[in-house]
């Protein structure tokens, strides 16, 4: 199959604006809980009400900041509630959110605030305000900074209370008329790409798309989307597909709740005990690999290895597994699975995943263990979703069908291309790139893909990350390094061979694997935990990354099959420029941080 359309059930209308849920939210279910949000230590519900009231107390104070019409505001921090109450906020007067990445770089900080044009900024912390102001002098239009906690409010109050304050003298009725004035068409928010490749562009997403996504996610979701449910967002909300997901829960009154600091994660959600859950596949790969990890470690490592072989098997088998293997699963489902489903806080039935493939495997186990996670793909130019398995329609493996009144169709050479409402409108200050990009309303995605013959999408690589080894052989190095990523040992890999007579890899290791490894093995623990250099050479640890390259090389043909690989001594990270915020390789950086070590791969 070349093309697959879904006809639109229901359209976005011209005078509709994002900001309109709330304030429909708070007439006619004042009393829904919102949010509830962590004061502390303990978890406060926020009604559709108080967060309405709450909206408009803000955004009067941004009407007396003089932020226009169309002005863009960045906020850099965390997921946190004010992140969502601003956001709101910025759009109930017409504005246009600029998300930064809490982590982003003063390099990249700079450019997002200058590219954008902002006229205002909420930062979260000291060393956030301090990047921004050491910056003023180059950012001309940019007027305003406000921090969320500043350490000494009496030297800078407070963002929200401040605003508040300001705005004590605009009559609320101005807000109303702003919010009357915006247009499904006007701009809503600028998101930055990742930047993989080389300068972050800035994607235009308008009210229309983001709207065209959530009615769409709700007809796609409607046993999760409710306002019986809850989500707990921990991704950062600079992300599309967080962001999406925080619009969703208000949209749909489904109860949000936010974390910012994810080392006390699986406590939170003990606590918040949420419906479903939002994540990375890297996440769900954690999440295995410690329960396992765990089990083998206190002796019931039998006990799980084959609880995860029955969930696998179980889900394969749908709809219709033997009486033997439902009977092994209902054992199972007792010692194992509930356990897990009670570690996410025991209500979770579901979970979404996007950014990158999650994996058979993986896909299978969680399935089987009565939390199927479903997978989709997107980009920021498609505002999140573009595809998506769903709870009717679920193909593991894919990332599922098109969302209603949007398609998907295979060009000649395999790349990808997505239409509909969803689409971005082009680059901000950068009409090369979008005629680039946008062919008769199709959106080329520059990744690699085919459909199945009920139209499910299964991504296949990447078009600029193909690799052509020196015989000729188009290698797509995605199902390699996902594959290997799986493995508990494994952080991060990138598979190599441009150019070479062979494909080779560059593989990190996961240090929170590590000590359970070095103990069951006899290993000395190294006076730095982190620091796993004395292991790239072990032949131990050497045998167990070569025996899951030849598992990876079973996805392939012999040519495609890595035929060596090299341990580093450190991992791949953001700080050191290797990662993206969303986890993706810079491909570039790594090929020149380690250009060394490549060049060993092929040296005789």
């Amino acid at each position: 199959m070349r093309e697959y359309l879904v006809p639109a059930v229901e359209r976005v209308g011209d005078e509709e604006s994002l900001s309109d849920t709330v304030f429909h939210n708070a007439e006619n279910y004042p009393d829904t809980v919102s949010f509830r949000r962590k004061v502390d230590g303990r978890w406060v519900d926020v009604t559709a009400a108080e967060f309405a009231e709450q909206v408009t107390s803000v955004a009067r104070g941004l009407i007396a900041a003089e932020v226009a019409r169309g002005d863009r505001v960045a906020i850099l921090s965390r997921t946190r509630y004010e992140w969502t109450l601003v956001d709101y906020a910025i759009a109930a007067v017409g504005a246009t959110t600029v998300p930064i990445y809490q982590t982003s770089s003063t390099e990249q900080v700079h450019w997002i605030l200058a590219d954008s044009g902002a006229t205002a900024a909420l930062v979260e912390s000291d060393q956030h305000h301090g990047e921004v102001a050491a910056l003023r002098d180059q950012l001309p239009a940019l007027r305003h900074v406000w921090q969320i906690e500043p350490t000494d409010p009496a030297d800078r109050p407070a963002a929200v209370d401040h605003l508040v304050e300001l705005g004590a003298a605009v009559p609320a009725d101005e807000v109303a008329r702003r919010r009357a004035e915006v247009r499904a068409d006007d701009l809503s928010t600028l998101i930055y790409t990742s930047g993989t490749t080389g300068r972050p562009k800035g994607c235009e997403l308008t009210h229309r798309n983001l709207l065209t996504e959530l009615k769409s996610a709700q007809l796609g979701f409607p046993q999760l989307l409710t306002s019986d449910n809850s989500l707990l967002l921990f991704l950062p909300l600079a992300h599309v597909l967080a962001k999406v997901i925080q619009c969703g829960g208000i949209y749909t009154r489904t109860t949000v709740g936010h974390v910012s600091d994810t080392s006390n994660l699986l406590a939170d959600l003990a606590e918040f005990q949420p419906s479903f859950v939002l994540s990375v596949p890297r996440v769900f790969e954690k999440v295995f690999n410690a329960a396992r990890q765990k089990a083998h470690a206190s002796g019931k490592g039998r006990i799980f290895d084959a609880a995860a072989e029955t969930a696998e098997a179980w889900s394969r088998a749908q709809p219709s597994p033997g009486v033997g293997l439902r009977l092994r699963h209902a054992l199972f489902d007792r010692l194992v699975y509930a356990r897990l489903r009670a570690a996410l806080g025991g209500r979770c039935v579901a979970a979404v995943s996007g950014g990158a493939p999650l994996g058979e495997r993986l896909g299978h186990f969680f399935r089987g263990a009565g939390l199927p996670v479903y997978e989709g793909y997107g980009l920021t130019e498609t505002t999140g979703g573009a595809t998506v398995n769903t709870p009717d329609a679920q193909r593991v493996g894919t990332v599922g069908r098109p969302l209603t009144g949007g398609g998907v169709r295979i060009a000649e050479d395999g790349e990808i291309l997505l239409h509909g409402d969803i689409v971005f409108r082009g680059y901000w200050n950068n009409p090369a790139a979008t005629e680039e990009a946008l062919e008769d309303g199709w959106f080329h995605t520059g990744d690699l893909g085919e459909l199945d013959d009920a139209g499910f999408l299964r991504i296949t690589g990447r078009k600029k990350e193909l690799i052509v080894t020196a015989g000729g052989k188009n290698v797509a190095p995605a199902v390699l390094e996902d594959r290997l990523r799986a493995h508990p040992l494994i952080s991060q890999c990138m598979v190599v061979g441009d150019g070479q007579p062979f494909i080779a890899a560059l593989v990190t290791l996961d240090q929170e694997a590590l000590p359970a490894w070095r103990e069951a093995h006899g290993k000395p623990a190294p006076s730095d935990p982190a620091d796993p250099s004395d292991l790239v050479d072990d032949p131990d640890l050497l045998a167990e990354i070569d025996a899951a390259v030849k598992e990876a090389n079973l996805a392939v043909s012999h040519a495609e099959a890595i035929k060596k690989f090299k341990v580093l001594p450190v991992d791949f990270t953001e700080s050191g420029g290797e990662l993206t915020p969303t986890m993706k390789l810079k491909r570039n950086v790594v090929a020149k941080t380690y250009a060394a070590e490549i060049a060993t791969l092929y040296t005789p």
